[in-house]
């Protein structure tokens, strides 16, 4: 893949190509461009899940990066205002085997090309999706610049540069960007068909949990209300001494975008004097990554990241298997926990640590999504769980 001479992997797209995806290795990728016009450059990485679409798209965690979808059918359902995970969309874009269709589905509001070209988020259609995951999957997640001109006019040597010249997801840190910028009370319930989202009961002797939010899903706080918590948000940057002035029982970290060790520098400090305090803690992806390096650990970039709604993870306590939803790019290095940490989870696709505890604090963290429902409750256990050490512990 090193040859300079772009290699085009597509399925044949009739007429004019209005959409392009430039690697920075060179290779091209021609197709239909639909959303927004313009370009982005970022990580360009594979995304394995059939349905939620609209959630993927919203993960801070996917801040920087375009996402090909393996399933064809993307945008069948349309778009609607309830399934988003953040005010909008934090995936640069993404890259699909076939245009967007007419919506059916009675929940939608408008069609996926239009959600995306309000949102100023660029897609790419009319590619052989299997062509290029199989390349992401041999050679990693490259970096690549979409495109979209309704002209079909691209400077691909600019394009290059633009690829050529990005330095890539390790050693970056995204969370400031994603973050909230101040506190708040966090008010919305789970949804319900023919409901929506409702309010949870009132906080009144409920359990204060105190969210750090690296570039949350709002999901995670739902469950987290639903499992009987009281939860407040403050931001990736906020110090031991903010957090505490709340009167947290617990403490949550959350999941988020970019490289751990980068945002780890002003989050850990605060992380470990908060597991000095011996409140509880959970941590779900970026914020599992982040209880790991506080307490000595590794993380580690890894070849071409977990991100599906169908990833395979064995519990070590029992042996049971949960279905998850994954989205990271980044693992802990599980050779390098200490004595008081322990695994707790491994995925059955290639073995990597997948959740952890600490034996010496009450303090544990999974590097998948529970929120993202894929068993679909598989996982819901870890917020009752968390919640419950708040109450045993008051």
């Amino acid at each position: 893949m090193a040859d300079a001479k772009p290699i085009a992997m597509r399925a044949d797209v009739p007429g004019e190509a209005t959409g392009v995806l430039v690697l920075a290795s060179g290779e091209v990728v021609w197709g239909h461009g639909f959303g927004a016009e313009g370009e982005a450059v970022g990580e360009v990485c594979f995304h394995t899940a059939m349905t939620g679409y609209q959630e993927i798209m919203t993960d801070p965690s996917f801040a920087g990066q375009t996402i090909c979808f393996t399933f064809p059918h993307i945008g069948n359902v349309g778009a609607n205002p309830d399934d988003v995970e953040a005010d909008g969309p934090h995936a640069l874009g993404m890259i699909v085997r076939e245009l967007p269709t007419e919506p059916s589905n009675f929940r939608s509001t408008e069609r996926l090309d239009g959600w995306m070209r309000r949102h100023h988020r660029i897609g790419l259609a009319g590619v052989d999706t299997r062509a290029l995951t199989r390349r992401i999957r041999g050679g990693g997640a490259p970096t690549g610049v979409i495109a979209h001109s309704s002209t079909g006019t691209f400077d691909l040597d600019l394009l290059r540069d633009m690829a050529a010249s990005w330095p890539g997801l390790e050693g970056m840190d995204l969370a400031k960007g994603v973050s909230t910028a101040t506190h708040y009370g966090w008010e919305g319930g789970v949804w319900r068909l023919g409901f929506g989202y409702g309010a949870p009961d009132g906080g009144v002797g409920k359990p204060h949990v105190v969210a750090i939010d690296y570039g949350s899903k709002r999901n995670i706080f739902r469950n987290l209300a639903l499992a009987g918590a009281k939860v407040s948000v403050v931001p990736a940057t906020a110090t031991f001494e903010q957090v505490m002035a709340l009167q947290p029982d617990g403490i949550f970290l959350s999941n988020g975008p970019g490289d751990p060790a980068a945002t780890g520098e002003y989050a850990v400090p605060v992380i470990r004097a908060l597991l000095d305090t011996g409140l509880p803690l959970f941590g779900i992806c970026l914020g599992h990554q982040l209880l790991a390096l506080a307490v000595g650990a590794r993380t580690t970039k890894m070849f071409q990241g977990h991100r599906g709604a169908n990833h395979p993870v064995k519990r070590l306590s029992d042996g049971a298997v949960e279905i998850t939803s994954m989205n990271h790019g980044f693992a802990v290095e599980r050779e390098s926990l200490p004595a008081t940490a322990r695994e707790t989870h491994v995925s059955l696709f290639d073995g990597s640590n997948a959740g952890l505890e600490l034996t010496d604090r009450p303090a544990f963290s999974v590097q998948y999504h529970p929120e993202a429902s894929p068993g679909p409750q598989d996982s819901l256990y870890l917020f009752e769980r968390f919640v419950r050490s708040i109450g045993e512990g008051r």
